[in-house]
């Protein structure tokens, strides 16, 4: 029975972040990683953002296997024990650790039909795939008006493919946008050429010939030679569940990242944390979580004792326009924003009890620090102090 001093379920950026985590302290000590993925650690948001504007596929990857790990790559853990520290893969192979990491990440949610014939998008196979067929075929159809779906049907019209979006919200991220925002959103991307069809969905793929036959909701129909769909994730628990540890919207951890079994971390798009800004528990879904969080695991798996209080943020491009974020982003929350010129440039505040919960920066940059600050101010905050404060902050730094 094989025997690693570290052991990491998960293949993605926070398993890598955790080799390095563990590096750092333990440059000797035995890791091997158990991924479901063909492809070694890589960064995951150019597989919708990067890649489609040109960066080299060989600046994606990691090079996980240059920090003395053993990868083990398209292999699923299915069981863990951690009272014997005893994981089984699916093959039956059993495998012994001193200290464990579940980063297992999520899993696309799926719709009740179209099988295969649709591309969850969500792993660098997805992206040969889609990337492929864009090179033969003109017409793809995105389902999902969110991250993916608003990145993907951006990327494939960039590309120069007709795209039509079909989503359930009334505009693009309006679960996350102020109304105003996401409704110029569907606009902004008429504009572009990208057919929006908001309020509406999916609800039969027929195949014909190469193509295929979409009919929506609503009583649309399209003929499209692709079919995308990013209609969220949710948290892969199975081997947690089945160890029998803490769950609540993810693998519950404390703040050093241990979970209810000893020895046992979890951390990434998985782990439900404490997040000390915010003042309550949250699960994270971005690359800055999964980085920070795999690192600050990973050092304490070699016997740190560091606490996670980083403020994750985030990122998105949609054609020309951009934006960084922290804190919480919910359209139901009060928002204040302040334009430098409407929807181009500016900073939406979000709030709660008068206290910002969450920093929206469109297209400004290098201001993520001061939002974070910001986050942190107990207040009260009145909408007359926030217009100009971090825009005038910019301009005077």
């Amino acid at each position: 029975m094989k025997h690693y001093k570290y052991l990491i379920v998960g293949g993605g950026l926070t398993g890598d972040a955790a080799v390095r985590g563990i590096r750092e302290l333990d440059s000797e000590g035995s890791i091997g990683m158990f991924s479901r993925e063909l492809d070694p650690p890589y960064m995951r948001p150019n597989l919708s953002k990067g890649l489609w504007k040109g960066r080299p596929v060989e600046k994606i990857w990691r090079n996980t296997q240059n920090m003395n790990v053993e990868l083990h790559l398209d292999s699923k853990i299915v069981e863990l024990d951690p009272a014997s520290k005893t994981v089984r893969g699916g093959q039956g192979n059993a495998y012994t650790y001193d200290k464990l990491l579940l980063a297992t990440g999520g899993a696309p949610i799926r719709l009740p039909f179209g099988g295969s014939d649709i591309i969850y998008y969500r792993s660098f196979q997805d992206y040969l795939r889609l990337h492929k067929l864009s090179e033969e075929k003109e017409r793809f159809l995105v389902i999902g008006g969110g991250f993916i779906g608003s990145e993907i049907a951006a990327a494939l019209t960039m590309a120069g493919k007709k795209v039509v979006m079909v989503f359930l919200e009334d505009a693009i991220g309006a679960n996350i946008f102020p109304s105003d925002l996401s409704h110029f959103l569907n606009d902004f991307y008429r504009q572009k050429g990208v057919e929006v069809a908001p309020g509406d969905a999916v609800a039969s793929l027929e195949k014909t010939g190469e193509s295929f036959s979409v009919r929506t909701r609503e009583g649309r129909s399209y003929e499209v030679d692709g079919v995308v769909a990013g209609i969220g994730i949710r948290p892969n628990i199975e081997l947690a569940q089945q160890a029998g540890l803490q769950l609540d919207n993810g693998i519950v951890v404390d703040d050093q990242l241990r979970t209810s079994a000893p020895d046992v971390y979890a951390a990434g798009d998985v782990a439900n944390f404490f997040h000390s800004t915010l003042g309550r528990r949250v699960r994270v879904e971005h690359e800055d979580n999964a980085i920070q969080m795999g690192k600050l695991a990973g050092r304490n798996m070699a016997g740190a004792t560091d606490t996670y209080t980083h403020v994750p943020m985030f990122y998105s491009d949609l054609f020309e326009l951009g934006f960084e974020a922290v804190g919480e982003l919910s359209s139901k929350l009060k928002t204040v924003a302040d334009w430098q010129e409407p929807f181009k440039e500016g900073v939406v505040y979000y709030l709660d009890g008068n206290r910002v919960r969450g920093v929206l920066l469109w297209n400004v940059w290098d201001t993520v620090p001061a939002a974070r600050a910001l986050l942190a101010e107990p207040g009260p905050f009145e909408p007359a102090e926030l217009n100009r404060s971090l825009l005038q902050e910019r301009k005077e730094g």
